[in-house]
């Protein structure tokens, strides 16, 4: 029996109920965020009418969690993201757990302060900000990561592999439920997640490494250079490139290093021509989270014509950029990249 706190499930928002295209209009002839906002909305247009640009998706933060989850499966639906580089917990934690059957829970507005996390401890239920999640089944989440890695070939993989492994066992079991991870195998849309023993595959690959260990028998490891290395492999044939970047942390400054990393390859390719972020992040701390782009173009990662930085909370931007490249059509004449078949 469910407890009495995961009672009232968090709602995934539907980008295509809300045509928000004359509010973003009229907010680029406001000031602030709302014009860097709506200037970023215009970007991410001008990144899907582009038909040489591929478009990179970064997603850090608890998005999935948050209800944004249907508006990524959107993109990917309708070809508005050719990759995604995301932290472990949003494609693991989040996405991955809710097409287990399981659910994300809206707290009661007294848990938010925090000074009730002890009674939340109590009945193993885990608080992200004002949202619940039941300790039990990401424990399940847990041991299915497992499960996979014990069924795999002994070697090192990257994580796109390993996620696409993840895609894999869904569409064997007929899942019908909305995921990222699902959708993106189903597009051959690849997905990154360069710290990805940071969520539930990090204890499925501990225990999947202890139990081989123990039976000194070979295991399945995770391969971040490969990563990294496949990335640039994609920069180098895309050649121009979109960043739409959700926070910062690890994601934002992976997909950026991919034109560095491609020069010291010997392959000389553009900066990121396009690039929007959504962050809260101060920039006077100096954190890679908060740096501006235009900071980016003295590194040679992002050209600074079609930049944008908007400091807003995700769940209120996000939907907003999305929702109005959705409705102006942008995606219409857009084809599939299938970038996944690109890579070995």
């Amino acid at each position: 029996m469910a407890h009495p706190l995961l009672t009232q499930a968090v709602e995934h928002l539907d980008i295509k109920a809300h045509n928000v295209v004359s509010l973003v209009r009229a907010m680029g002839k406001m000031a602030y965020s709302a014009r860097d906002l709506s200037r970023a909305a215009e970007i991410y247009q001008r990144m899907l009418r582009d038909p040489e640009c591929a478009v990179i998706l970064t997603l850090a933060g608890s998005l999935i969690s948050a209800g944004l989850k249907d508006v990524i499966v959107d993109l990917l639906r309708h070809n508005m993201v050719d990759a995604i580089v995301s932290t472990g917990a949003n494609m693991i934690d989040q996405d991955f757990f809710e097409a287990l059957g399981f659910r994300h829970w809206m707290a009661p507005e007294v848990f938010k302060s925090g000074t009730r996390d002890g009674e939340l401890r109590e009945a193993m239920i885990d608080r992200i900000y004002d949202t619940l999640i039941d300790e039990k089944e990401l424990r399940v989440c847990d041991e299915t990561c497992q499960k996979i890695f014990d069924q795999l070939a002994p070697g090192a993989y990257s994580s796109r592999r390993l996620l696409e492994r993840f895609g894999d066992y869904l569409l064997e079991r007929n899942v019908s439920i909305n995921s990222i991870i699902l959708e993106a195998r189903k597009k051959q849309v690849p997905i990154f997640c360069p710290a990805f023993s940071d969520c539930s595959a990090g204890f499925g690959i501990v225990a999947h490494q202890h139990r081989r260990q123990t039976e000194k028998r070979p295991m399945v490891t995770f391969d971040s250079g490969a990563d990294f290395l496949e990335l640039t492999q994609l920069k180098v044939a895309s050649g121009q490139t979109g960043l739409v970047m959700i926070g910062g942390g690890v994601p934002k400054n992976f997909v950026q290093d991919t034109v560095v990393s491609a020069e010291i390859l010997g392959k000389q390719v553009p900066m990121h021509k396009y690039a929007i972020q959504i962050t809260v992040a101060d920039v006077r701390d100096g954190a890679l989270s908060s740096s501006t782009l235009k900071e980016a173009s003295s590194w040679g990662k992002v050209d600074t014509t079609w930049e944008q930085m908007v400091y807003a909370e995700a769940t209120l931007a996000f939907p907003l950029i999305a929702g109005y490249a959705w409705h102006t059509g942008a995606w219409k004449e857009r084809q599939a990249r299938e970038w996944s078949k690109k890579l070995v």
